[in-house]
């Protein structure tokens, strides 16, 4: 009589012998094709090995209509094979809410960093265009006025008041005092044209004037020269420092010099070369490079990595003429 139970009705045990079974025959349909191919002896012992049969309500169970049929059943290795005939397991609906929340996650942080990367392109378009209004500020000329350095009518150390009757009484005798008449009002040197003016480094087409001073402001007018520092020509250490990513990008390709390339500064009409001796990055904190040297170089900083800025970058030129 056949066997009228479902998948569901058969024990454990049964559904291991029926893989067992199946995994065997599928073997010996191996072994016996390698045999037909002349790859495996005709009478190995691997071709006598005996498969036990199904029992009689397990050969004669069905699928049909919810019903187990045994024939159907395939060998373990095509089941293993045969990867797209796999049923995935059911998703539930709170599997899929999660899903939907994560990909709207992933929107939204992809919306977002592209609202940063706009703003901050925004931002620096924004700071470069305050170069020319900063520059053109820089227009006004600082001019000094000589004036006398000392004044004085006689030698000091006297022992009369000026406020006395008469005046003060000279201490020097009389045939030294045309020796000692009031000195000439001495002017106060003018600014000369020492203080750089202008920096051109034809590797990477820089050609901007330079500024006393190197804060923010200072910097936003072009190239600026640390105050106190040497001037070109001068022995000692010219520290120049310029933005790489904002107010103009005067140094932004600073770190595309190679050793050896030239740089010329300018000191009114009169220009200095340097030539490129070492180049290196350093942390913002190493104050060491704007340190005096006995060597006449010229130091040239700016922020790096382009638009990250933890770093700085220093070229050192040494000067060549």
């Amino acid at each position: 009589m056949a066997d009228r139970r479902t998948v569901d009705d058969l024990s454990l045990q049964e559904l291991e012998q029926i893989l067992l079974i199946r995994r065997r025959q599928a073997r010996q349909q191996r072994l016996r094709e390698l045999a037909a191919e002349g790859r495996l002896a005709d009478r190995s012992p691997l071709l006598a090995e005996e498969i036990p049969t199904l029992p009689r309500a397990t050969e004669s169970s069905r699928l049909a209509g919810g019903r187990f049929q045994s024939s159907q059943l395939r060998p373990l290795s095509d089941v293993s094979s045969a990867g797209s005939h796999t049923v995935a397991p059911k998703r539930g609906k709170a599997s899929w809410i999660r899903d939907r929340l994560l990909l709207g996650l992933e929107v939204l942080a992809l919306v977002g960093l592209a609202v940063v990367l706009l703003s901050s392109y925004d931002t620096l378009r924004t700071l470069n265009t305050e170069v020319s209004v900063a520059q053109e500020a820089q227009a006004v000329t600082i001019t000094a006025t000589p004036t006398p350095l000392v004044h004085f009518d006689r030698l000091p150390g006297g022992h009369t008041s000026p406020n006395a009757p008469g005046g003060a009484v000279p201490d020097v005798p009389a045939h030294l005092q045309a020796w000692v008449q009031p000195a000439p009002a001495q002017p106060v040197p003018t600014p000369s044209a020492a203080y750089p003016s202008r920096i051109v480094i034809p590797a990477i087409d820089v050609d901007a004037p330079i500024v006393g001073g190197v804060n923010w402001e200072d910097l936003k007018k072009g190239v600026g020269h640390l105050p106190g520092s040497a001037n070109p020509g001068e022995r000692g250490n010219m520290y120049l420092a310029a933005h790489n990513d904002i107010f103009g990008e005067i140094f932004r390709y600073l770190d595309k010099l190679e050793l050896g390339d030239e740089f010329f500064v300018y000191s009114g009409d009169q220009s200095y070369r340097y030539l490129i001796t070492s180049k290196r990055v350093i942390e913002p904190t190493d104050v060491s490079v704007m340190y005096p040297t006995t060597e006449p170089i010229a130091t040239l900083q700016t922020c790096y990595p382009y638009l990250v800025d933890t770093h700085r970058l220093v070229v050192v030129g040494e000067l060549a003429n």
